[in-house]
């Protein structure tokens, strides 16, 4: 527990400290620039599941990322996180390297990335995806489709591997509110697998530098989901209301 909160700590300072560097001497570093960014949530609520086990700890998150002039981009991310049937876990840290553009002069952005997920205290459920975006902006609407397959077994279960699919639409309003939200459904395939279709809507907004969230979140996990489907289970995935506060450097 101690070596996993000390990771997750030095990794947070980490980022903002290189971000801020970044930001005050304003040079490049091998052709890019670091930025970062570091939240303090309510909960963490990943594709409609509660990462904190329900909010039963603090959902603290950092990362920072150094993206190179051309859209090629490498970071680390880091949040607390509980799983109650792992309790050795109290961290994920995230490495991830990717691309980002526009397909000529489309109008269309991609961003294509592959993030691994490691779990300090339980290695065994480590895995990676493979991150795939493309958006669109329509007047004042973004909408962002996303495709994300899993590139190893699912949390290192036997034989299961999954693919989120998502929309993302957001727009920004004169006075400067968010309205954004999110469909999805976590596909499961393997024995005894079983996806979710999660759903979320918020607003924000920037005030003195600081960005404030305010979310709903949802799924369809009942009592007949086949992995989720236990009192714990539905616990995690029970609609939410998050609060967070970040800051982009």
């Amino acid at each position: 527990m101690k070596k996993a909160i000390s990771l997750l700590a030095a990794s947070i300072v980490l980022s903002t400290a290189v971000s801020a560097n970044a930001q005050q001497s304003n040079e490049q570093l091998f052709g890019g620039n670091f930025s970062g960014s570091i939240k303090i949530a309510s909960d963490y609520v990943f594709r409609g599941e509660s990462e904190v086990v329900d909010g039963e700890i603090p959902a603290v998150q950092g990362s920072f990322t150094w993206t190179h002039q051309d859209g090629a981009y490498v970071g680390l991310f880091s949040s607390t996180n509980k799983f109650a049937s792992t309790p050795d876990i109290y961290a994920v840290v995230g490495p991830y390297i990717g691309k980002a553009g526009q397909l000529t002069d489309s109008g269309i952005n991609y961003n294509i990335m592959v993030f691994h997920y490691m779990y300090p205290g339980a290695d065994n459920l480590d895995y990676t995806e493979l991150w795939i975006k493309a958006s669109k902006q329509f007047g004042k609407v973004n909408l962002e489709l996303e495709v994300t397959p899993t590139l190893n077994e699912w949390f290192g279960i036997d034989g299961w591997y999954g693919v989120n699919y998502a929309i993302h639409p957001s727009t920004t309003f004169d006075n400067g509110i968010s309205l954004s939200g999110s469909v999805g459904y976590q596909e499961l395939s393997g024995n005894g697998a079983q996806g979710w279709t999660h759903w979320n809507l918020g607003v924000s907004k920037d005030f003195h530098g600081l960005n404030i969230d305010v979310r709903y979140h949802d799924t369809n996990v009942d009592a007949s989901h086949k992995v989720y489907g236990s009192a714990d289970g539905q616990k995690i995935f029970n609609q939410r209301l998050v609060f967070s506060v970040s800051k982009s450097f």
